[in-house]
Order: structure tokens, then C-alpha cells, then sequence
């Protein structure tokens, strides 16, 4: 039996206001798994705006990358 399946059994053995309780706690860490993208996106672009690389900025069409990766559009 999955995790899944087992936490599934469990809340349906729970009264209704523990329910609410546990629905609380899932809700805080789909939120925290929210932030933790939100951060890694942030560390993403301070790491790309702090880069010295000159070339940085540089950018192919679509074209080029399709080519580049041997696809045809």
C-alpha cells in the first residue's frame, strides 16, 4: 500500500475537526513549497544580474536554438 493510500485511510478514520487541522498543515506546505520556488527563482536572476560575464547578454532567434538543438520549425 502506497503513502498515499495510507494517509488516505487514516483521514477517513479522523473526525471532521481534526480534518480542518490537518488541511491547515497541507496548505502551510504546499505555501512553503511556494516560497522555496519563489527564493530559487530569486537566487536565479540576483545570480544573473551579479554575473560579469560580458557576454551575458548576448541571444540567439529561435531559429538558431532550433538549429542548434536539431529541430525543425
Amino acid at each position: 500500500m502506497s503513502g498515499r493510500e495510507q494517509a488516505k485511510q487514516i483521514i477517513d478514520k479522523l473526525p471532521e475537526y481534526k480534518i480542518e487541522s490537518i488541511l491547515l498543515f497541507l496548505k502551510g506546505i504546499q505555501f512553503d513549497d511556494d516560497i522555496e520556488d519563489d527564493l530559487y527563482c530569486q537566487k536565479l536572476y540576483e545570480d544573473y544580474l551579479n554575473n560579469p560575464d560580458p557576454d551575458k547578454h548576448n541571444t540567439i532567434t529561435i531559429e538558431e536554438l532550433a538549429a542548434r538543438e536539431g529541430i525543425n520549425l
